[in-house]
């Protein structure tokens, strides 16, 4: 896992795979449908309609080598069936201070806090791996805020 830098779930390739294929196929169909209408209306040079769907293509062609690089070179690992400890993978439900918090931890590239998939190399993730049901941990935030949690329940 050490020649990797980036680790992902089953699930997570999964997504990158059918977010690429949908890039590839669908989105860069409609980009270019846009660029060919916005040559139509004449002078390229200053039409914010061509500007706008050229920036649109690069973005969206950056976005599809950077996942070509993180699945050519992701290691994908699947938390361990019988496993008590949290590992990559795990859903784990914490107490932090009488609130109950549920995290999915998986690597850097399909991180997403919005929906609680918390990174392994965040401080709270990082502090949760390697753990059991009923451990108290004590880590620092990304603020300086020292983050208390008790490990309630894991689901691998």
């Amino acid at each position: 896992m050490a020649d990797s830098n980036y680790i992902l779930t089953p699930e997570g390739r999964q997504k990158l795979e059918e977010e690429l294929h949908y890039l590839e196929t669908e989105k860069r169909a409609e980009v270019g449908e846009r660029i060919k209408v916005a040559r139509e209306f004449g002078d390229i040079s200053e039409n914010s309609e061509y500007d706008d769907a050229k920036n649109e293509q690069g973005m969206m062609e950056a976005r599809i080598a950077e996942i070509g690089r993180i699945l050519s070179e992701a290691t994908v690992v699947e938390a361990p069936k019988r496993s008590s400890k949290v590992t990559i993978g795990s859903t784990v439900t914490v107490d932090m201070g009488g609130r109950e918090r549920v995290f999915t931890i998986v690597g850097g590239a399909e991180a997403d806090v919005a929906v609680d998939k918390i990174s392994n190399e965040s401080p709270v993730g990082a502090a949760l791996l390697g753990n059991k049901k009923g451990d108290e941990i004590e880590t620092t935030g990304p603020t300086g805020r020292v983050i208390k949690m008790t490990i309630l329940k894991i689901e691998h």
